[in-house]
């Protein structure tokens, strides 16, 4: 994906969005069909790119650390639109959903994509560095929402399976909230510092878009949101009988979901890391990550009580276990602020035994 223009906008990042709204239009008329489906699932990938491409813009505009917020808040509403229309319209089947995609989520950024970039990075740049202030805030956040919503579940005692109850579920949706809102103000206001290149300037691009131009892809951004959690929507139900039919568990769902919604922010991530700017991609993958719990426990926790639908929240004892050593070699990772390739190479390997225990669990 290209990055930002200033001056003008793509054909593509225009396109896709329309294309999109054309498939939509489309399936009304026809019926389900796996060319249909083919194409919705095309446009739905290619109206992705094109909504991170706008999210580029208006972040390139508003600068850092503000740029990636609007990165990471994009990606996690397109997310989270998924998870509650799948909830609202899967019923019970769906109770392990939210679950199943922040967990992914979490593995994806602080293996997947964090591994990728510290390994590319060092192979073309041999060491590089970045703010660990800002990367061990993100972290003492993470740890603190991944443990209340993943984990304590499992052993609170109102109510039974790893649920919480209502009062707790309320508790755990302003908690989040907190959590989330609190890092905000730390990494825009309070120490913005710690979020800025190590070496204390800010970093320098191409200059910055138009007001014309960012007002057009603040719209269209707006335009590519709805239409992907609408052709996601519609393709739901296909996605569920293919995963049937191979026999793989319900969780690749979860994973599918994730690895959809990350997969432009993890290039913008690899793209800023090649470039020697290792604290943008630190930026985006963490602050993904807390986005995607700070905000989908209190949204999927508004729909269970408002809709009466389940929500399991607890992660069984091998996900548990992946979660610990993910956190605690996520700790030694930023311990030091400089990176070498032995650390992606390690979170590469995590995230490769995340992904053979998800299909062979």
């Amino acid at each position: 994906m290209p990055s930002a223009n200033s001056t003008r906008t793509p054909w593509w990042a225009l396109t896709w969005p329309v294309v999109a709204l054309a498939v939509l239009g489309v399936r009304t008329i026809l019926s389900p069909s796996v060319p249909l489906a083919a194409v919705e699932a095309f446009a739905l990938i290619a109206t992705v790119f094109a909504a991170v491409y706008h999210a580029e813009v208006v972040a390139h505009r508003v600068g850092e650390p503000f740029g990636t917020l609007v990165l990471a808040l994009a990606v996690t509403i397109i997310e989270v639109g998924l998870i509650v229309l799948m909830m609202v319209t899967g019923g019970t089947d769906t109770a392990e959903l939210a679950r199943d995609t922040v967990f992914a989520a979490v593995m994806i950024v602080c293996n997947g994509i964090i591994g990728l970039c510290l390994l590319a990075g060092a192979v073309r740049h041999r060491e590089q560095s970045f703010q660990f202030q800002g990367a061990q805030a993100a972290l003492s956040v993470l740890i603190a929402l991944t443990t209340l919503a993943l984990i304590l579940p499992n052993v609170t005692s109102t109510a039974a399976g790893p649920t919480f109850s209502s009062s707790q579920l309320v508790f755990a949706a302003i908690v989040s909230l907190i959590l989330y809102g609190s890092f905000l103000l730390v990494q825009t206001v309070r120490h913005r510092d710690y979020f800025l290149p190590a070496g204390g300037g800010e970093e320098v691009h191409a200059p910055p878009p138009t007001n014309r131009i960012t007002l057009v892809s603040a719209g269209l951004l707006l335009v590519s949101l709805v239409a992907v959690v609408a052709l996601a929507k519609a393709l739901t139900p296909t996605l569920e009988r293919g995963i049937a039919a191979v026999g793989a568990p319900r969780t690749v769902v979860g994973i599918a979901i994730a690895g959809l919604v990350l997969l432009p922010e993890g290039l913008a991530s690899y793209r800023a890391a090649t470039a020697n700017r290792l604290q943008t991609s630190m930026n985006l993958a963490l602050g993904s990550a807390l986005a995607t719990i700070g905000l989908t426990i209190p949204a999927v926790a508004s729909v269970s009580m408002l809709l009466h639908r389940p929500l399991t929240l607890g992660l069984d004892a091998k996900e548990e276990l992946l979660l610990a050593v993910t956190l605690v070699v996520c700790l030694l990772t930023i311990g030091t602020g400089r990176t070498t390739v032995l650390q992606g190479i390690v979170h590469l390997v995590l995230f490769a035994v995340f992904l053979f225990f998800a299909a062979v669990p």
